[in-house]
């Protein structure tokens, strides 16, 4: 059973029916669900993931007034609640789940207490972070204040701070894959082609997330989620699994790097039709560098279009 599934389940069967009896007059004031760290958040859990900190769970979010008055009092009633459900085991992890003041909870991964409102505060947001704070499942919400801004960021990033961090992709992309990865494997340097090559991908899997505007997981589940993605994620992830596969026995080792160089370029290829389609670039050019210009042209606020294509 998914971590989603049986945290719900858990809340229906055992949370709920105690927050009725125990804190009736808040019931219509407090938001449940499970959203945050975790690989079950993001429903990306398995056999693997439940070695820590896996488990049935829930997040009870208050206003900071409501906070204050049955917090303390809340939390401890989550404790007293049985450690196993229907054979998995409940998992209490302090400041990731249990009661949590709502405006806490969104400044400890936005450093804001809400939604961005400025173009400086979007951008110093690691996009992991936009993830965590937008995943997982909303059970219920009465008041409706923590979902209100939920839904506000899930809308994606402002257009203008998706065109700069798509630019800033692009010319990455161009950099590490089509640029720099041929030259240091023509110098043998296979440690500095094994750097280039992950912030290639890095870089790729990223585009892919802000071509469908959406925040772009943690590092290790970037491509696990980037297949689900309906533009272009099955085949970027397709074409990434290949990048990356061993070399088939009895390639030579200059054939197995020309090939990755190849698979670079159909990649970069990719790309360059899905900005045009878009309508962010109509450059011809197989260089994802020029693209990146031409996704900085679309950029409406002058002081951020004028930043330049590298800085994010």
């Amino acid at each position: 059973m998914k971590g989603l599934e049986l945290s719900r389940l858990f809340y229906e069967e055992l949370v709920k029916p105690m927050l009725e009896q125990k804190f009736a007059a808040y019931v219509p004031r407090i938001a449940a669900g499970l959203v945050g760290e975790g690989s079950q958040c993001f429903g990306y859990d398995d056999e693997i993931s439940r070695d820590h900190d896996w488990g049935a769970s829930i997040c009870l979010w208050l206003t900071a007034d409501d906070y204050a008055a049955c917090g303390t009092a809340l939390q401890q009633a989550l404790y007293d609640l049985p450690r196993g459900f229907r054979g998995y085991p409940v998992s209490w992890v302090p400041g990731r789940n249990g009661v949590l003041e709502i405006g806490a909870f969104y400044k400890k991964y936005l450093a804001v207490d809400g939604v961005p409102a400025t173009i400086g505060q979007w951008l110093h947001i690691p996009e992991h972070h936009l993830a965590v704070a937008t995943n997982g499942e909303v059970f219920a919400d009465p008041l409706g204040v923590f979902s209100a801004i939920r839904q506000d960021l899930q809308q994606g990033y402002p257009e203008d701070i998706r065109l700069k961090l798509l630019a800033a992709r692009c010319m990455n992309i161009a950099q590490s894959g089509q640029y720099n990865y041929p030259r240091v494997m023509a110098r043998g340097d296979k440690v500095a082609a094994s750097l280039t090559e992950a912030e290639f991908v890095r870089n790729v899997i990223s585009a892919v997330y802000l071509l469908n505007n959406r925040y772009a997981p943690f590092y290790k589940w970037m491509q696990y989620g980037v297949i689900q993605l309906p533009v272009l994620g099955q085949a970027a992830g397709s074409e990434l699994q290949k990048l990356m596969a061993y070399p088939a026995p009895g390639m030579a080792e200059e054939d197995y790097y020309v090939q990755k160089i190849e698979r670079m370029q159909d990649i970069c290829a990719m790309l360059t039709e899905e900005l045009r389609r878009q309508g962010l670039s109509n450059s011809m050019e197989p260089s994802l560098l020029e693209h990146g210009m031409q996704v900085m042209q679309r950029i409406r606020h002058e002081g951020l279009r004028a930043t330049g294509p590298w800085m994010q």
